[in-house]
């Protein structure tokens, strides 16, 4: 486990927090670190607030990640994004398909 990526876990909830940019070189690890959550908890927010610049494997990680929710009826949202965050997701469209808190 890297520092970019850490995580407080219940039975209930896991919160993972990234911080940093998420890029081609570490996206692998976000992914894994998500489904990994969402297959032993059953509700996964991912804490965006540190993360300065996400690229489209950033954001293809956190689609799979609510993709497998969805499937596996599981919660996932994507909590305080930086602005950096915020615009790409609003430009994406992608405020409408995951749940920001």
């Amino acid at each position: 486990m890297s520092e970019f990526i850490r995580f407080d876990k219940t039975d209930d909830l896991t919160v993972i927090y990234v911080n940093g940019e998420v890029d081609l070189s570490n996206s692998a690890e976000v992914r894994k670190t998500i489904l990994a959550a969402l297959k032993t908890t059953p509700e996964v927010k991912v804490d965006l607030s540190g993360v300065e610049y996400i690229d489209s494997s950033g954001i293809a990680a956190m689609v799979e990640g609510l993709q497998f929710a969805n499937s596996n009826g599981r919660s996932f949202s994507l909590t305080q994004p930086s602005a950096q965050v915020k615009s790409i997701m609003e430009l994406a469209r992608l405020d409408q398909v995951f749940t920001i808190e």
